[in-house]
């Protein structure tokens, strides 16, 4: 059954679709979810809140033109609501994979984005101003914040020399980001 299928089903009200999307990519998110937390309790929570958000969107219709696949779409909700309860009780997440320094109204852009809906004027400064940035950045970005991959991964699919290299290219990504935003705001 594919995604679209899926959606539909889940619309008309099928609980066991919903039922098995939440067993097919349970353990799957668990161990995503693992590079971003080591909390088996709050992967549990934040995994069954995907999934009630995941089930919402597909109600109101939100979700029938989505730009990725249910699983990735899943994913990016489960990670950014990680990152919420992670900024909630420290004040800035680092580890070797991740340096989280958006926003939160910057994270939902990226959730946004994904459907066809009006963007916030916020949601269309920020799009606007990406679009902005060299192919590389725009890359890099989009790799990590909307795809979800890893320092890793990006490192690999784009031909980095290292892990600092692609960390370094995103820090400065985001930083030349930011000021594009704060410039426009001035």
């Amino acid at each position: 059954m594919n995604d679209k299928e899926i959606i539909s089903g889940i619309k008309s009200g099928n609980k066991t679709l919903l039922k098995e999307l939440y067993l097919d990519n349970k353990n799957d998110f668990v161990g995503f979810a693992h590079k971003y937390s080591s909390d088996d309790i709050l992967i549990e929570d934040v995994f069954q809140d995907a999934i009630i958000v995941l089930y919402e969107k597909a109600i109101s219709g939100k979700i029938d033109s989505l730009k990725c696949s249910l699983k990735t779409y899943l994913f990016s909700i489960g990670k950014y609501m990680i990152f919420d309860k992670n900024r909630k009780s420290v004040k800035e997440v680092q580890s070797d994979d991740l340096e989280y320094v958006l926003d939160n109204q910057d994270h939902y852009l990226i959730d946004d984005l994904s459907t066809e809906e009006e963007l916030s004027p916020y949601q269309e400064m920020l799009y606007k101003h990406f679009k902005k940035l060299g192919e590389k950045c725009r890359k890099v970005l989009h790799a990590f914040y909307y795809k979800g991959q890893t320092i890793e991964e990006i490192m690999n699919e784009e031909g980095y020399e290292n892990k600092n290299v692609v960390k370094s290219q995103k820090s400065r990504c985001l930083k030349t980001l930011k000021e594009m935003i704060s410039k426009s705001h001035d």
